[in-house]
């Protein structure tokens, strides 16, 4: 199966509930969501607490540290636009409030990365969104 050249895989639809989010991150600030019942943070953005189903949780921002947690050099994808960036770095890392997030990394090589490693959120502009990203905090 092809599909269209038009489709997109990489750029969010926003919605009333993720517009915050999405604002925040056009302005280089990464928010994620805490749980006032059970004060647990969680990534990505839901209107309820997967730990506890609490709907009391709020948008915080966060503080754009992570470590690395594991990661593969991708060099096929055949979704648009991801085979014209390859080879590039999709990530999971924690970050420094709990949850883990999905990710890219940026600005390094793959034989550099080790697990562990510090990370800092930067932001890749595509097509009027800022996507967050993660490169090296050494």
């Amino acid at each position: 199966m092809t599909l269209p050249a038009t489709v997109r895989f990489d750029l969010p639809e926003p919605d009333a509930f993720t517009r915050p989010y999405w604002d925040a991150a056009a302005d280089g600030t990464l928010l994620l969501r805490r749980c006032r019942a059970c004060e647990r943070a969680h990534h990505y953005p839901r209107e309820f607490c997967p730990h506890c189903w609490s709907e009391d949780v709020a948008w915080e921002r966060a503080s754009g540290t992570a470590v690395l947690y594991t990661w593969s050099v991708v060099h096929r994808n055949d979704l648009p636009p991801f085979g014209t960036r390859t080879p590039y770095i999709a990530a999971v890392v924690d970050l420094a409030e709990g949850p883990r997030m999905m990710t890219e990394i940026v600005d390094a090589d793959g034989d550099d990365l080790r697990v562990g490693m510090p990370l800092e959120v930067t932001f890749r502009q595509v097509e009027g969104f800022s996507v967050p990203v993660f490169r090296s905090r050494t």
